[in-house]
């Protein structure tokens, strides 16, 4: 008897073994938050060698259990061998002096969105050429942070023909990448994207998850982006805002997007002072009614000492549900809620605040913590802490610091070491007037969280309800 082999098409497979053992073959476009865009803008080089130079080959699946995978070409058809971008290239890069003078352009945080989330940008138009340099310093930099959730914004206009990566690299350096790359990342915005991008994606899109797919957005211009992190973005680089604003696209902030304090609710603990929480609503030792019920809620045990606190990301539309409810003074349950939802809503209220809570007039002093000596450190904390915060944001901090504590005292269930909860929080409780900031000043800004979490004994040694002068 005759048998009927089943014939189906195969799409053709990328260099080295599959991310996903199982090959996705659906049509489903792009997840967008843009609206479609019916022309592709120019690109920066001739992408023409992209389309003419990509050569496949048929391949069949003759049976269910076996079938082959023809190799797929790019360029002159050699494939990129898998690099390892270790401490040679790093030491390369030090070595030749560009690893100052480009490290805080390719790549730059922009602060912690809606959500508390950390956001990082990385700009097409200072890629240096020697791309396996960036990837490993883009590692390097970004590590301390990606253990827990974080975002990643690629501006794509200005890329050039000398820094294009190809193909088969971009490849290897996602699969080189560590599982808390891929795992923590909760969303990849792609700006100005160009058909290069789409040729990339198409290319890779059998081979990724759906899961990851669901992360990825193309973004027309920068407003949608503001829009959708919650930052002024004032500070991107010249060439791109000049892009956005020579396609017209971009959408300028109002002079009225946050309202004034006197027309709102007096019920409102979201997004204003914490003064104007305090004189209209009941707070015990000033610390706000949201704040308590969060910590209340996040103190018991099974529940601080969940694994990920903080570092997991809440339902977003939940989270914002509950502080609608809240700012029109509903009394909201949280016995029922979800833990990560919970923590979300304690970090939004910090990130929130019109001010924020370590204040703006402390900024500059926090960000030089590094340059103090170790004898220095503990009499300069105690004293910023005690002499130069207002009151009620001195007892808020020292609330949160006391529940972080215990947040701590747990950390061989949940993992949240001091180091862990200093980057999670760091950007939420201190930041500059203008809510940018670099890499370089996250880190002191985490460094103080840290001693401060590691130190509260000392910090908070005497009366805690009361501030003396420090001799």
């Amino acid at each position: 008897m005759e048998t009927t082999v089943n014939r189906v098409q195969l799409p053709p497979k990328l260099p080295g073994p599959a991310i996903n053992p199982i090959v996705e073959l659906s049509d489903d476009q792009l997840t967008s938050l843009s609206d479609p865009v019916d022309h592709e803008p120019k690109l920066e080089f001739d992408d023409s060698e992209i389309v003419t130079k990509v050569t496949t080959e048929t391949v069949y699946l003759e049976t269910e259990e076996e079938f082959e995978v023809a190799a797929f070409e790019f360029g002159d058809g050699n494939v990129v061998p898998e690099d390892t971008y270790g401490d040679e290239c790093f030491e390369e890069l030090r070595e030749s002096g560009e690893f100052t003078s480009i490290k805080t352009q390719f790549i730059e945080f922009l602060g912690t969105d809606r959500q508390g989330i950390h956001t990082f940008a990385i700009y097409a138009c200072y890629l240096p050429a020697n791309l396996k340099l960036f990837v490993e310093m883009s590692k390097r930099l970004m590590e301390p942070y990606v253990q827990n959730d974080y975002n990643i914004v690629y501006f794509h206009q200005g890329l050039k023909e000398s820094n294009r990566p190809s193909i088969p690299f971009l490849w290897n350096s996602y699969k080189e990448l560590d599982r808390s790359f891929r795992k923590n990342l909760q969303n990849l915005y792609v700006v100005h994207p160009t058909l290069f991008i789409r040729i990339v994606w198409r290319c890779f899109r059998p081979f990724i998850s759906e899961k990851f797919k669901k992360k990825l957005s193309y973004l027309s211009n920068i407003g949608e982006l503001r829009q959708i992190l919650g930052l002024p973005l004032s500070k991107l680089p010249e060439a791109i805002r000049d892009v956005d604003e020579s396609k017209n696209v971009e959408r300028r902030p109002g002079q009225n997007d946050s309202a004034h304090e006197s027309t709102l609710q007096k019920t409102t603990q979201f997004g204003v002072s914490l003064k104007f929480i305090i004189e209209n609503n009941p707070c015990l030792n000033y610390i706000p009614p949201i704040v308590r019920k969060c910590v209340d809620s996040l103190s018991i045990s099974g529940v601080i000492d969940t694994e990920g606190l903080f570092r997991r990301s809440g339902n977003y539309a939940r989270i914002n549900e509950l502080k609608q409810k809240v700012n029109r003074g509903e009394d909201i349950d949280l016995k029922d809620i979800d833990v990560h939802v919970i923590a979300g809503l304690l970090k939004s209220f910090l990130r929130d605040l019109s001010e924020p809570l370590l204040t703006y007039d402390l900024y500059d002093e926090i960000i030089n913590f590094l340059d103090w000596s170790k004898e220095e450190r503990s009499r300069n904390v105690k004293q910023m802490l005690r002499e130069k915060l207002p009151v009620e944001n001195y007892e808020v901090f020292k609330y949160l610091v006391e529940f972080l504590v215990k947040v701590m005292e747990c950390a061989d269930l949940n993992k949240m070491t001091s180091s862990n909860l200093a980057i999670v929080f760091g950007p939420n409780l201190v930041w500059a007037r203008d809510n940018q900031m670099s890499l370089e000043e996250v880190a002191p800004i985490n460094a103080f969280i840290d001693f401060v979490l590691q130190n509260h004994k000392d910090i908070y040694l005497v009366d805690i309800n009361k501030k003396d002068p420090i001799d």
